[in-house]
């Protein structure tokens, strides 16, 4: 999720209600007509304008958003003021009654390829969870000291650190799991109040915990991710919660009755489920402030956000809780909360990881993903959770994988000839320090690696942020599955001529790179506190970089680059073509190599694996 959204309700008014507001003549904008994808110029020198984000929507918070919400929801107002807002936000214009010639795309799931990528090794997709992770621990042989040098200022425990302090008796998994429930107490407390967790279960924590002990005693780990903490993001149903999605009543009318497919792999694998980690209310919003279970602050300064609407997740592997978590991103929510708290956020192609047991609030945009203390991390509970179960049938139609490839990932140099694809405008509309910073990261990867950056225009960028609005405040609205015919058309011709606009940039380059976030983490306000804030400028700002991943479907990853003067974190992003994932976490590796060093402890932090 993640996208902020006008109205929960309005969206879905009635024929009537449309009909009153179309008749309205002198609202009626009118509607941009495009030209044709063959006729649109990518290259650097394009004519293509960049239209920067003009959010024309005041910030709101208390009494102001009650009111905003039941002007909202009465029935011809309601309907009056949403058409406003989407003609004066340029919607309208260059979405609504915009003229396309593309057909509409309503599912943006991408046909099996079996892409040529370097140093890969090519895995069976039928082995089961254990089997795979083994295969990924594999592929991290040679590269696994590479980050336990001791001039380092900190790093993060990682997945591997906690299965070897196991397997050589250091330190059991009861007492991590020990720890893990005293270090959760102690964040809950008033002095900080960190609200990472909607629920948290010590009885059931311990009892896996335990049970993970015995099998290392016996010397029969399951995986290296046996006895390992994982969050859930409560959009996923894990047993034995109930599943909210950051609200007081969705589990009232859903109750979660058996894991979700990624959940059952990773429990296959004896990772620890320590609980369902807080959201935004619905996904519906970038900011992590939740007026039922708390904001979620962010660990390098609890005054200021985590981000949304995964905050939870990017919060509790931020202050080393977890080395992993799972997140859903439907509108960059597990990238910009990764970003903001300073840890790496990894979305995989549309398909790629089974939905079975995720809320359907997004079907076309949301996927699960992971956020990890490293790129390692991500990649090891990435090969846990992808693929189906035969036990779980999928929600919507995913390609038949035969093959999947794992990275083999080595230093230095392990693989050349990159190009990045960075559109000029796009990338510097963000702050000074974050542009700077991203700059500075590609010019790393050129003089370390010799990766060249090509500069392309991508058109239309604000068009589709716009669309995606859209598409995902219908799809929260009805639950998308069996209405998609509700969705307007020319949303859907969006998304196919931005397909084709990203597949002749793959042609000329591997990934297209950008900052995460157009701003780093900004305070939190008193007045949101209790019941939430509207503030689609700072929103904005935030999604700018994210959309393509999730209304195209396309695999992402961001990694932390450094930090503002306020030490607060900055991420990179590369997006990459479907079914890239080794690429994107080559890529992604080589960049940590580059600033892990530099990486800063947050003011908010517990090493679980210390035993002092």
């Amino acid at each position: 999720m993640g996208t902020p959204i006008y109205s929960s309700r309005v969206e879905g008014k009635g024929k009537s209600d449309q009909t009153l507001v179309l008749t309205m003549g002198f609202l009626k904008a009118k509607g941009v007509v495009y030209k044709p994808v063959a006729e649109v110029d990518l290259g650097p020198h394009s004519d293509e304008v960049y239209l920067q984000a003009n959010v024309k929507a005041p910030r709101m918070a208390g009494l102001l958003v009650k009111v905003f919400a039941w002007f909202l929801e009465s029935r011809i107002l309601g309907a009056v003021l949403l058409y406003i807002l989407k003609r004066n936000n340029l919607i309208h214009k260059l979405v609504s009654f915009a003229e396309v010639e593309e057909p509409p795309l309503f599912v943006p799931l991408h046909p099996y390829e079996d892409l040529k990528e370097q140093e890969v090794k090519c895995i069976d997709s039928d082995l089961s969870p254990p089997e795979q992770v083994e295969k990924a621990v594999e592929c991290l042989q040679s590269s696994e000291t590479i980050f336990q040098n001791p001039k380092f200022s900190f790093c993060r425990r990682t997945i591997l650190d906690y299965s070897k302090a196991y397997s050589s008796g250091e330190i059991t998994p009861k007492e991590v799991a020990d720890k893990f429930i005293a270090a959760v107490r102690e964040s809950s407390d008033p002095k900080l109040q960190m609200s990472f967790f909607i629920d948290y279960n010590a009885e059931d924590i311990l009892r896996q915990a335990t049970e993970s002990t015995l099998r290392y005693e016996q010397g029969e780990p399951i995986s290296a991710l046996d006895g390992v903490p994982i969050a859930i993001k409560d959009e996923i149903d894990c047993m034995p919660y109930p599943t909210t999605g950051g609200t007081k009543w969705l589990h009232k009318v859903r109750p979660c009755t058996d894991d979700a497919c990624c959940v059952k792999r990773l429990r296959l694998c004896g990772a620890i489920l320590v609980g369902k980690t807080n959201m935004h209310e619905l996904g519906a919003g970038t900011s992590g402030i939740n007026p039922h279970y708390g904001a979620t602050r962010n660990p390098y300064n609890t005054s200021r956000v985590s981000g949304g609407s995964s905050s939870g997740s990017a919060a509790v592997v931020s202050a080393g809780l977890c080395p992993a978590a799972l997140g859903v991103d439907g509108g960059g929510s597990v990238r910009m909360p990764a970003a903001l708290c300073g840890v790496v956020g990894f979305k995989p192609t549309f398909g790629r990881v089974s939905d079975s047991g995720v809320l359907p609030l997004n079907w076309t945009v949301g996927m699960v993903g992971v956020l990890a203390a490293t790129v390692e991390d991500a990649f090891i509970v990435y090969a846990a959770i992808s693929g189906q179960l035969q036990s779980h049938q999928p929600t919507k139609v995913t390609p038949v994988m035969p093959k999947v490839h794992f990275p083999l990932l080595k230093l230095p140099n392990y693989i050349s000839k990159m190009k990045l694809a960075k559109y000029g405008e796009w990338f510097n509309d963000c702050t000074d320090e974050i542009r700077v910073c991203c700059s500075h990261a590609l010019k790393q990867l050129h003089e370390h690696y010799g990766w060249e950056t090509v500069e392309v225009t991508i058109p239309e960028i604000e068009v589709m942020r716009l669309a995606h609005y859209s598409t995902i405040g219908s799809e929260c609205t009805t639950s998308i599955a069996c209405h998609l015919e509700k969705l307007k058309m020319a949303e859907l011709g969006i998304r196919n001529r931005q397909m084709q606009f990203h597949k002749k940039i793959f042609a000329v380059a591997d990934v297209i790179v950008t900052p995460t976030t157009g701003v780093t983490a900004y305070p939190i306000l008193d007045d949101a506190l209790k019941s939430g804030e509207l503030d689609y400028i700072n929103g904005a700002a935030l999604v700018r970089y994210q959309i393509a991943g999730n209304f195209l479907g396309l695999p992402a990853v961001t990694i932390p680059v450094g930090y503002d003067k306020c030490g607060l974190p900055i991420g990179l992003q590369f997006i990459g073509q479907p079914w890239s994932e080794s690429t994107l976490i080559h890529i992604a590796f080589a960049m940590q190599a580059l600033c892990i060093s530099d990486n800063r402890k947050p003011e908010v932090f517990y090493d679980l694996l210390n035993k002092v």
